[in-house]
């Protein structure tokens, strides 16, 4: 088959145009991912520590703008240890963990770490004796972004339950099962 001047042009129009359409979705990317306000808790039964522990997960960029709204407009998470206590203590103010009874687990945290894109917020507190059912309130940045999804993974005896906090959910619980 014989390739003219104007096929052959066509063919790289084409190519071009599909380059450009790949790039601009590329490029966006990073501002698609901003759109969906989702952070990640992950709640461990650690019987080799003796402790419950508390892992949550948020996005730099979105715990950065919590600061800003929140506490300061020129906060800058990255670089600066004060604002990245700011958010660690506004999210330990909006997470709560509920016993069997009703009362409050008393948390202790242990910290917060930088993790490329996530900032890392620790908690953790003596394994309870007896524990059938556990509650959660999970209100971080839910307060500021009513779209905030916020996904709680409840790991016990190698089995994982899940709460989805979204929409007006403020307050989920799971059973255990012995």
């Amino acid at each position: 088959m014989k390739l003219s001047f104007h096929n052959l042009l066509g063919a790289r129009f084409v190519r071009l145009a599909c380059l450009l359409l790949v790039l601009s979705f590329a490029s966006q990317g990073p501002a698609l991912a901003h759109q969906k306000k989702e952070a990640l808790t992950q709640i461990l039964f650690n019987t080799r520590s003796g402790n419950l522990e508390v892992m949550h997960r948020f996005l730099l960029h979105d715990a950065e703008h919590a600061v800003r709204l929140l506490q300061n407009n020129d906060a800058d998470i990255i670089a600066d240890e004060k604002a990245r206590e700011q958010f660690a203590q506004y999210a330990l103010e909006r997470f709560t963990l509920l016993g069997d009874d009703g009362d409050t687990l008393k948390l202790e945290y242990v910290g917060y770490e930088l993790d490329n894109a996530f900032v890392w917020i620790y908690q953790e507190v003596a394994l309870p004796e007896q524990l059938q059912s556990l509650g959660v309130i999970h209100n971080v940045l839910r307060d500021i972004w009513p779209e905030q999804n916020n996904l709680v993974n409840i790991e016990r005896n190698k089995t994982i339950q899940t709460l989805n906090f979204n929409g007006n959910t403020e307050w989920l619980s799971v059973q255990f099962e012995d």
